[in-house]
């Protein structure tokens, strides 16, 4: 099980790398915030789907899916793309392939302009920003994230933003770390990763040889053995 966050030696680091999809930037509101407009500009109560929380917790149980093959490699981004709303709809009991292309698209163009954040997220990058340099390591492709990163006015605290499309390797690959590493001028010893993904984020920190604080706001049991947790940003300022 997890350690505490005591014990990180604070000189050792300069650089920061930072997951951002429900580590900085709140996939979950925003995502819920995209549904809730969706469902009612697409009609879909009259449609056969009976409530917005029961879209909202069936988009969350199938894209959960979606995206842990995805993380394996058993599927592409594209498959996401195309199952995701047929798979939601179909649920329902709704069959019509053009609502959810409809769907798809304008969830896609919607959703990475919400600009939520998770909590304490400014404060914490302000505060580690006087003291290392920052890149963010994420999965996806580089206009999307970069819209996130906009909508969120997180960019200022970012030297580098490395996705899977710029690196050609996508989390938990060492590839993609590696890419971060030499963007940065960096040498493993001298960055740590946080990242709420024990998958992507902290066994890809592991095949790099990085050091990880795992992220877990929601304290999910697990047995994978990590050398930092946290349930909340604002710790990172106590141990870094």
């Amino acid at each position: 099980m997890a350690a505490g966050g005591v014990g990180i030696i604070m000189h050792r680091y300069r650089c920061i790398f930072f997951d951002l999809d429900h580590t900085l930037w709140d996939y979950e509101t925003n995502s819920c915030d995209t549904l809730r407009e969706l469902y009612h500009a697409y009609g879909l109560f009259d449609r056969g789907v009976h409530s917005i929380d029961a879209f909202h917790q069936q988009f969350r149980v199938v894209n959960t899916e979606l995206w842990d093959q995805f993380d394996r490699g058993m599927i592409t981004s594209r498959t996401i793309r195309e199952e995701r709303f047929k798979r939601i709809l179909g649920y329902f009991g709704v069959c019509d392939d053009r609502l959810c292309e409809d769907l798809s698209v304008e969830y896609l163009y919607c959703c990475p302009q919400k600009g939520n954040l998770v909590p304490h997220a400014l404060e914490t990058l302000e505060y580690l920003s006087k003291s290392y340099s920052m890149t963010v390591v994420t999965n996806g492709f580089d206009e999307i994230q970069k819209v996130k990163l906009a909508a969120g006015n997180l960019n200022r605290y970012f030297e580098h933003i490395v996705t899977s499309e710029k690196a050609g390797q996508r989390k938990p690959a060492r590839e993609i770390f590696e890419y971060a590493l030499n963007a940065n001028g960096a040498t493993r010893e001298e960055v740590v990763m946080i990242g709420d993904n024990l998958l992507t984020d902290i066994a890809g920190a592991q095949n790099a040889e990085i050091d990880a604080v795992f992220f877990n706001p929601e304290r999910i049991a697990h047995n994978v053995e990590v050398k930092h947790e946290i349930q909340c940003l604002s710790e990172l300022r106590s141990i870094l």
